[in-house]
């Protein structure tokens, strides 16, 4: 099971769930949001704890963080976006510090969204609860 969790408010991670339906053409890949009831029972997650700043990319019983978590999706993906797993090169501090910016100012950039997603009928057997 591979499971992609994401601040359900935020329009940045909201594109990023588009582009990803759109690019995992074997419908390997689910999704969640952070806010749901997935995430609490899948990662443990208590409500007052979650860190809504990053994505979490879950597979095999294991969960990636940040920029970790971006990586592996790429490498899931498959095809030319396996060529950037390369940057898993990069240490993780400053691949982390990049991330981090990104998503402090995620909302001044991309905007904010006013309640969670809701999934079309098309996207209801990936997007879990």
């Amino acid at each position: 099971m591979k499971i992609l969790f994401f601040d359900g408010y935020c329009t940045l991670c909201n594109g990023l769930v588009d582009w990803v339906m759109k690019m995992d053409h074997r419908q390997r890949i689910q999704f969640a949001s952070l806010q749901g009831k997935t995430a609490s029972s899948q990662l443990n997650l208590k409500a007052d704890s979650v860190d809504f700043d990053t994505v979490i990319y879950f597979k095999e019983g294991r969960s990636f963080e940040r920029s970790n978590a971006i990586l592996e999706l790429l490498k899931d993906l498959g095809g030319f976006w396996i060529v950037l797993y390369v940057l898993k090169l990069i240490p993780v501090f400053l691949r982390d510090s990049v991330y981090n910016w990104i998503a402090k100012n995620r909302f001044r950039f991309f905007g904010r969204r006013e309640t969670c997603r809701l999934p079309t009928p098309s996207e209801k057997s990936r997007l879990l609860d």
